[in-house]
Protein backbone atom coordinates (compact mmCIF):
# COMPACT_ATOMS: atom_id res chain seq x y z
CA UNK A 1 0.00 0.00 0.00
CA UNK A 2 1.56 3.03 -1.06
CA UNK A 3 2.21 5.83 1.69
CA UNK A 4 1.36 8.92 -0.32
CA UNK A 5 -2.40 10.05 -1.42
CA UNK A 6 -3.34 10.90 -4.81
CA UNK A 7 -6.41 12.36 -6.37
CA UNK A 8 -8.62 8.87 -6.49
CA UNK A 9 -7.26 6.79 -3.42
CA UNK A 10 -5.64 7.99 0.12
CA UNK A 11 -2.37 6.65 1.29
CA UNK A 12 -1.14 4.68 4.46
CA UNK A 13 -0.07 7.67 6.60
CA UNK A 14 -3.41 9.44 6.01
CA UNK A 15 -5.05 6.04 7.20
CA UNK A 16 -3.14 5.40 9.93
CA UNK A 17 -3.70 8.74 11.41
CA UNK A 18 -7.30 8.63 10.69
CA UNK A 19 -7.60 5.12 12.67
CA UNK A 20 -5.24 6.26 15.19
CA UNK A 21 -7.34 9.59 16.08
CA UNK A 22 -10.24 7.82 15.56
CA UNK A 23 -9.26 5.05 18.37
CA UNK A 24 -7.78 7.81 20.71
CA UNK A 25 -11.81 9.75 20.18
CA UNK A 26 -13.19 6.44 20.97
CA UNK A 27 -10.87 6.04 24.21
CA UNK A 28 -10.61 10.12 26.02
CA UNK A 29 -14.25 10.79 25.78
CA UNK A 30 -15.79 7.67 27.85
CA UNK A 31 -12.57 8.06 29.75
CA UNK A 32 -13.44 11.76 30.57
CA UNK A 33 -17.22 10.82 31.45
CA UNK A 34 -16.08 7.98 33.41
CA UNK A 35 -13.39 10.44 35.36
CA UNK A 36 -15.66 12.97 35.95
CA UNK A 37 -18.32 10.86 37.42
CA UNK A 38 -15.97 8.58 39.93
CA UNK A 39 -16.49 8.90 43.37
CA UNK A 40 -13.48 10.30 45.44
CA UNK A 41 -14.59 10.07 48.90
CA UNK A 42 -11.67 7.43 50.05
CA UNK A 43 -8.07 7.49 49.17
CA UNK A 44 -8.81 4.27 46.64
CA UNK A 45 -11.65 6.00 45.40
CA UNK A 46 -9.16 9.04 44.75
CA UNK A 47 -6.01 7.44 43.31
CA UNK A 48 -8.50 5.93 40.72
CA UNK A 49 -9.98 9.05 40.00
CA UNK A 50 -6.72 10.82 39.44
CA UNK A 51 -5.99 7.72 37.65
CA UNK A 52 -8.08 7.85 35.14
CA UNK A 53 -8.14 11.86 34.48
CA UNK A 54 -4.84 11.35 34.50
CA UNK A 55 -5.12 8.73 31.37
CA UNK A 56 -7.88 11.07 29.59
CA UNK A 57 -5.15 13.96 29.91
CA UNK A 58 -2.42 12.47 28.54
CA UNK A 59 -4.66 10.45 25.63
CA UNK A 60 -5.99 14.30 24.69
CA UNK A 61 -2.27 15.54 24.98
CA UNK A 62 -1.15 12.70 22.76
CA UNK A 63 -4.28 12.58 19.92
CA UNK A 64 -3.49 17.19 20.17
CA UNK A 65 -0.09 16.28 18.38
CA UNK A 66 -1.67 13.38 16.25
CA UNK A 67 -4.45 16.02 14.69
CA UNK A 68 -1.26 18.45 14.02
CA UNK A 69 0.72 15.39 12.58
CA UNK A 70 -2.86 14.83 10.49
CA UNK A 71 -3.25 18.42 9.27
CA UNK A 72 -0.04 19.25 8.48
CA UNK A 73 0.41 16.16 6.38
CA UNK A 74 -3.15 16.65 4.61
CA UNK A 75 -2.04 20.19 4.06
CA UNK A 76 0.97 18.65 1.75
CA UNK A 77 -1.45 15.31 -0.08
CA UNK A 78 -3.94 15.70 -2.48
CA UNK A 79 -7.40 14.98 -1.47
CA UNK A 80 -9.19 12.19 -2.93
CA UNK A 81 -12.12 13.81 -4.80
CA UNK A 82 -15.43 12.78 -3.98
CA UNK A 83 -17.69 9.86 -5.38
CA UNK A 84 -20.54 11.89 -6.11
CA UNK A 85 -19.88 15.43 -6.87
CA UNK A 86 -23.66 16.08 -8.29
CA UNK A 87 -24.75 15.53 -4.95
CA UNK A 88 -24.04 19.10 -3.72
CA UNK A 89 -25.71 19.03 -0.84
CA UNK A 90 -24.41 15.89 0.90
CA UNK A 91 -21.09 17.18 -0.49
CA UNK A 92 -21.62 20.45 1.78
CA UNK A 93 -22.48 18.96 4.45
CA UNK A 94 -19.70 16.10 4.61
CA UNK A 95 -17.02 18.74 3.74
CA UNK A 96 -18.15 20.89 6.64
CA UNK A 97 -18.39 17.75 8.61
CA UNK A 98 -14.57 17.53 7.92
CA UNK A 99 -13.77 21.14 8.73
CA UNK A 100 -15.46 20.60 12.23
CA UNK A 101 -13.39 17.45 12.92
CA UNK A 102 -10.00 18.71 12.00
CA UNK A 103 -10.54 21.63 13.98
CA UNK A 104 -12.53 20.49 17.17
CA UNK A 105 -9.50 17.46 17.01
CA UNK A 106 -6.83 20.84 17.91
CA UNK A 107 -9.84 22.67 20.15
CA UNK A 108 -10.76 19.83 22.51
CA UNK A 109 -7.42 19.00 23.50
CA UNK A 110 -5.98 21.99 23.48
CA UNK A 111 -8.41 24.16 25.37
CA UNK A 112 -8.61 21.00 28.25
CA UNK A 113 -4.71 21.06 28.29
CA UNK A 114 -5.04 25.03 28.81
CA UNK A 115 -7.21 23.87 31.56
CA UNK A 116 -4.95 21.42 33.47
CA UNK A 117 -2.38 24.14 33.37
CA UNK A 118 -4.30 27.11 34.32
CA UNK A 119 -5.45 24.82 37.27
CA UNK A 120 -4.22 23.37 40.71
CA UNK A 121 -5.10 20.01 41.34
CA UNK A 122 -4.07 16.38 40.96
CA UNK A 123 -4.12 13.98 38.26
CA UNK A 124 -1.05 14.72 36.16
CA UNK A 125 -0.03 14.53 32.44
CA UNK A 126 1.84 11.19 32.23
CA UNK A 127 5.41 12.79 30.63
CA UNK A 128 8.13 14.33 32.03
CA UNK A 129 7.63 17.38 29.86
CA UNK A 130 6.09 19.30 33.10
CA UNK A 131 2.50 20.30 33.73
CA UNK A 132 2.49 24.00 32.82
CA UNK A 133 2.30 25.52 30.00
CA UNK A 134 4.50 28.69 28.60
CA UNK A 135 2.15 31.99 28.74
CA UNK A 136 -0.18 30.19 30.92
CA UNK A 137 -0.79 31.50 34.46
CA UNK A 138 -2.08 29.67 37.61
CA UNK A 139 -6.04 31.44 37.46
CA UNK A 140 -9.20 30.10 38.51
CA UNK A 141 -11.00 32.68 36.01
CA UNK A 142 -9.11 31.30 33.23
CA UNK A 143 -9.40 27.69 34.40
CA UNK A 144 -13.66 27.97 34.42
CA UNK A 145 -13.34 29.75 30.74
CA UNK A 146 -11.09 27.15 29.19
CA UNK A 147 -13.11 24.20 31.06
CA UNK A 148 -16.61 25.59 29.53
CA UNK A 149 -14.82 25.80 25.90
CA UNK A 150 -13.44 22.12 26.48
CA UNK A 151 -16.94 21.02 27.26
CA UNK A 152 -18.34 23.06 24.28
CA UNK A 153 -16.19 21.77 22.01
CA UNK A 154 -16.33 18.49 22.93
CA UNK A 155 -20.15 18.34 22.18
CA UNK A 156 -19.17 19.67 18.80
CA UNK A 157 -16.39 16.94 18.33
CA UNK A 158 -18.61 14.20 19.21
CA UNK A 159 -21.62 15.72 16.42
CA UNK A 160 -19.50 15.68 13.87
CA UNK A 161 -18.25 12.28 14.79
CA UNK A 162 -21.27 10.56 14.65
CA UNK A 163 -22.39 12.56 11.57
CA UNK A 164 -19.34 11.69 10.00
CA UNK A 165 -19.31 8.15 10.84
CA UNK A 166 -23.75 7.79 9.97
CA UNK A 167 -22.30 9.47 6.40
CA UNK A 168 -19.53 6.57 6.04
CA UNK A 169 -22.20 3.43 7.00
CA UNK A 170 -24.46 5.08 4.40
CA UNK A 171 -22.10 5.49 1.61
CA UNK A 172 -21.21 2.02 2.08
CA UNK A 173 -24.26 0.10 2.73
CA UNK A 174 -27.16 2.12 0.85
CA UNK A 175 -25.08 3.76 -1.60
CA UNK A 176 -22.84 0.67 -1.50
CA UNK A 177 -19.84 2.62 -3.45
CA UNK A 178 -15.77 2.92 -2.32
CA UNK A 179 -16.08 6.05 0.42
CA UNK A 180 -15.30 3.83 2.88
CA UNK A 181 -13.64 1.43 1.65
CA UNK A 182 -10.88 3.96 0.25
CA UNK A 183 -9.84 4.64 3.97
CA UNK A 184 -9.70 0.78 5.14
CA UNK A 185 -6.84 -1.25 4.33
CA UNK A 186 -5.50 -1.73 0.52
CA UNK A 187 -5.62 0.02 -2.39
CA UNK A 188 -8.87 1.10 -3.29
CA UNK A 189 -9.25 3.73 -6.38
CA UNK A 190 -12.59 5.66 -6.83
CA UNK A 191 -13.52 9.07 -7.83
CA UNK A 192 -12.87 11.30 -11.24
CA UNK A 193 -9.78 13.18 -10.16
CA UNK A 194 -11.36 16.05 -12.63
CA UNK A 195 -13.72 16.63 -9.32
CA UNK A 196 -12.49 18.71 -6.61
CA UNK A 197 -13.66 19.89 -2.94
CA UNK A 198 -15.86 23.02 -2.05
CA UNK A 199 -13.10 24.95 0.29
CA UNK A 200 -14.54 28.34 1.48
CA UNK A 201 -18.22 27.71 1.90
CA UNK A 202 -18.04 24.43 4.31
CA UNK A 203 -14.89 26.26 6.02
CA UNK A 204 -17.33 29.45 6.78
CA UNK A 205 -20.26 26.55 7.56
CA UNK A 206 -18.15 25.43 9.93
CA UNK A 207 -17.28 28.23 11.87
CA UNK A 208 -20.70 29.37 12.00
CA UNK A 209 -21.44 26.16 13.53
CA UNK A 210 -19.23 27.05 16.21
CA UNK A 211 -20.42 30.30 16.99
CA UNK A 212 -23.87 28.60 17.54
CA UNK A 213 -22.38 25.72 19.92
CA UNK A 214 -20.82 28.97 21.85
CA UNK A 215 -24.01 30.57 22.23
CA UNK A 216 -25.90 27.60 23.03
CA UNK A 217 -22.98 26.23 25.66
CA UNK A 218 -23.46 30.43 26.84
CA UNK A 219 -27.17 29.82 27.15
CA UNK A 220 -26.93 26.83 28.93
CA UNK A 221 -25.16 28.61 31.40
CA UNK A 222 -21.43 26.76 30.79
CA UNK A 223 -19.98 29.39 31.23
CA UNK A 224 -21.39 30.88 34.24
CA UNK A 225 -19.45 30.56 37.55
CA UNK A 226 -20.47 31.18 41.15
CA UNK A 227 -17.72 30.44 42.74
CA UNK A 228 -17.58 27.70 45.78
CA UNK A 229 -21.08 26.17 46.21
CA UNK A 230 -19.78 26.22 49.61
CA UNK A 231 -21.25 28.76 52.61
CA UNK A 232 -18.66 31.54 53.47
CA UNK A 233 -19.39 32.82 56.79
CA UNK A 234 -19.93 36.28 57.05
CA UNK A 235 -17.22 37.78 59.64
CA UNK A 236 -17.07 40.53 61.67
CA UNK A 237 -15.43 43.65 61.27
CA UNK A 238 -12.23 43.97 63.65
CA UNK A 239 -11.54 47.15 65.74
CA UNK A 240 -7.52 46.77 65.09
CA UNK A 241 -4.64 48.89 66.17
CA UNK A 242 -3.10 48.10 62.95
CA UNK A 243 -5.38 47.57 59.88
CA UNK A 244 -4.23 45.54 57.16
CA UNK A 245 -4.45 47.25 53.80
CA UNK A 246 -3.51 43.92 51.75
CA UNK A 247 -2.21 40.46 52.42
CA UNK A 248 -2.66 36.99 51.44
CA UNK A 249 -3.38 33.72 53.36
CA UNK A 250 -2.30 30.86 51.28
CA UNK A 251 -1.53 27.46 51.56
CA UNK A 252 -0.09 24.21 49.91
CA UNK A 253 -0.31 20.41 50.30
CA UNK A 254 1.00 17.66 48.34
CA UNK A 255 -1.38 15.41 46.65
CA UNK A 256 -0.46 12.35 44.91
CA UNK A 257 3.08 13.91 44.30
CA UNK A 258 2.09 16.99 43.16
CA UNK A 259 1.79 20.35 45.45
CA UNK A 260 -1.88 21.94 45.08
CA UNK A 261 -1.99 25.71 46.17
CA UNK A 262 -4.72 27.20 47.17
CA UNK A 263 -5.56 30.76 48.94
CA UNK A 264 -8.54 32.01 51.38
CA UNK A 265 -10.08 35.10 50.12
CA UNK A 266 -12.03 36.09 53.29
CA UNK A 267 -10.47 36.60 56.79
CA UNK A 268 -9.99 39.45 59.44
CA UNK A 269 -6.93 40.01 61.95
CA UNK A 270 -7.11 42.03 64.94
CA UNK A 271 -3.23 42.87 65.84
CA UNK A 272 -1.77 44.86 68.54
CA UNK A 273 1.82 45.44 68.15
CA UNK A 274 4.31 47.71 70.15
CA UNK A 275 7.77 47.32 69.15
CA UNK A 276 11.03 46.34 71.82
CA UNK A 277 14.35 45.89 71.67
CA UNK A 278 14.82 43.05 73.96
CA UNK A 279 13.36 39.44 72.92
CA UNK A 280 9.54 39.23 74.59
CA UNK A 281 6.14 39.57 74.18
CA UNK A 282 5.17 42.58 71.48
CA UNK A 283 1.64 42.11 71.16
CA UNK A 284 -0.96 39.99 70.26
CA UNK A 285 -3.34 38.59 67.37
CA UNK A 286 -6.42 36.96 66.49
CA UNK A 287 -7.06 36.00 62.73
CA UNK A 288 -10.14 34.73 62.04
CA UNK A 289 -10.88 32.69 58.79
CA UNK A 290 -13.77 32.10 56.48
CA UNK A 291 -13.26 28.11 55.74
CA UNK A 292 -15.96 28.72 52.74
CA UNK A 293 -13.91 31.26 50.93
CA UNK A 294 -11.20 28.69 49.95
CA UNK A 295 -10.09 28.05 46.85
CA UNK A 296 -7.81 24.90 46.01
CA UNK A 297 -7.77 24.45 42.64
CA UNK A 298 -9.71 21.53 40.78
CA UNK A 299 -9.94 19.91 44.35
CA UNK A 300 -11.86 23.12 46.11
CA UNK A 301 -15.04 21.36 46.60
CA UNK A 302 -13.14 17.80 47.60
CA UNK A 303 -11.24 20.19 50.53
CA UNK A 304 -14.58 21.71 51.62
CA UNK A 305 -16.18 18.56 51.91
CA UNK A 306 -17.20 16.41 55.17
CA UNK A 307 -14.20 14.31 55.33
CA UNK A 308 -11.97 17.50 55.36
CA UNK A 309 -12.93 21.15 56.47
CA UNK A 310 -16.26 20.16 56.73
CA UNK A 311 -17.44 23.87 56.18
CA UNK A 312 -21.02 23.15 56.66
CA UNK A 313 -20.41 22.04 60.60
CA UNK A 314 -17.46 24.21 61.05
CA UNK A 315 -17.22 27.93 58.38
CA UNK A 316 -14.55 29.35 60.34
CA UNK A 317 -10.98 28.96 61.64
CA UNK A 318 -9.28 31.29 64.54
CA UNK A 319 -5.31 31.30 64.93
CA UNK A 320 -5.12 33.30 68.56
CA UNK A 321 -1.26 34.14 69.46
CA UNK A 322 0.79 36.46 71.23
CA UNK A 323 3.10 38.30 68.96
CA UNK A 324 6.67 37.12 70.57
CA UNK A 325 10.24 38.93 69.34
CA UNK A 326 13.15 36.49 69.42
CA UNK A 327 16.64 36.10 69.25
CA UNK A 328 16.25 36.73 65.22
CA UNK A 329 12.70 37.89 64.10
CA UNK A 330 9.34 37.33 65.72
CA UNK A 331 6.91 34.33 66.57
CA UNK A 332 2.86 34.14 67.00
CA UNK A 333 2.92 31.75 69.61
CA UNK A 334 -1.08 30.42 70.22
CA UNK A 335 -3.35 28.25 68.94
CA UNK A 336 -5.10 27.23 65.89
CA UNK A 337 -8.69 25.98 66.37
CA UNK A 338 -9.93 24.35 62.97
CA UNK A 339 -13.11 21.86 62.44
CA UNK A 340 -13.31 22.26 66.29
CA UNK A 341 -10.37 20.97 67.60
CA UNK A 342 -7.53 23.57 69.38
CA UNK A 343 -4.28 23.06 68.67
CA UNK A 344 -0.73 24.72 69.89
CA UNK A 345 0.61 26.23 66.56
CA UNK A 346 3.82 28.41 66.38
CA UNK A 347 4.37 30.97 63.47
CA UNK A 348 7.78 32.40 62.67
CA UNK A 349 7.58 35.13 60.97
CA UNK A 350 9.92 38.42 59.12
CA UNK A 351 8.33 42.16 60.19
CA UNK A 352 9.82 45.02 58.18
CA UNK A 353 8.90 48.27 60.07
CA UNK A 354 8.72 52.02 58.24
CA UNK A 355 7.00 53.84 61.07
CA UNK A 356 3.38 53.05 60.53
CA UNK A 357 3.66 50.69 58.11
CA UNK A 358 4.70 46.73 59.07
CA UNK A 359 5.09 44.27 56.27
CA UNK A 360 4.96 40.90 57.59
CA UNK A 361 5.45 37.70 55.90
CA UNK A 362 5.28 33.96 57.85
CA UNK A 363 5.06 30.33 57.37
CA UNK A 364 4.22 27.20 59.55
CA UNK A 365 3.41 23.72 59.14
CA UNK A 366 0.15 22.15 60.05
CA UNK A 367 -0.68 17.92 60.12
CA UNK A 368 -4.03 17.82 58.91
CA UNK A 369 -4.63 14.57 61.25
CA UNK A 370 -4.37 16.78 64.44
CA UNK A 371 -7.52 18.40 63.06
CA UNK A 372 -9.39 15.26 61.60
CA UNK A 373 -8.84 16.64 58.20
CA UNK A 374 -9.09 13.54 55.88
CA UNK A 375 -8.88 10.45 58.16
CA UNK A 376 -9.91 8.32 55.03
CA UNK A 377 -6.68 9.31 53.19
CA UNK A 378 -4.24 7.21 55.58
CA UNK A 379 -1.65 7.31 53.09
CA UNK A 380 1.06 10.72 52.95
CA UNK A 381 1.80 9.52 49.20
CA UNK A 382 -2.18 10.15 48.54
CA UNK A 383 -2.46 13.20 50.62
CA UNK A 384 0.37 14.85 52.06
CA UNK A 385 0.24 14.97 56.22
CA UNK A 386 1.42 18.14 56.44
CA UNK A 387 -0.15 21.49 55.01
CA UNK A 388 1.91 24.83 54.54
CA UNK A 389 0.58 28.03 55.51
CA UNK A 390 1.88 30.99 54.44
CA UNK A 391 1.17 34.39 54.99
CA UNK A 392 1.99 37.85 53.75
CA UNK A 393 0.34 41.02 54.67
CA UNK A 394 0.79 44.73 54.74
CA UNK A 395 -0.76 46.67 57.33
CA UNK A 396 -0.73 50.51 58.71
CA UNK A 397 -1.49 52.48 61.80
CA UNK A 398 -2.54 56.00 62.93
CA UNK A 399 0.33 58.20 62.93
CA UNK A 400 0.63 59.63 66.49
CA UNK A 401 -0.32 62.86 66.81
Amino acid sequence: MPLTSTATRYGGVTKTLHWLTALGILCAIPLGIIANDAPYATGEQLAQKAWLFSMHKTLGVTIFFVAILRILWALNQPKPAPLHPERRLESWLAETVHWLLYGSLVLVPLTGWLHHAATSGFAPIWWPFGQSLPYVPKSEGLADVTAALHIVFERVLLISVVLHVVGALKHHFIDRDSTLRRMLPGTTEAGDPRHGHGFLVPLVSAVAFWTVALGVGAGLGVFKHDGNAAPVAALDQVESDWTVQEGSLSIAVMQLGSQVTGSFDNWTANITFDERADPGKVGNVTVTVAIGSLTLGSVTSQALGADFLAVDQFATAIFAAEIIKVAEGYEAQGTMTLRGTEVPVTLPFELTLDRNTARMQGRTTLDRRNYGIGESMKDDGQLGYTVDVIVDLTATREAES
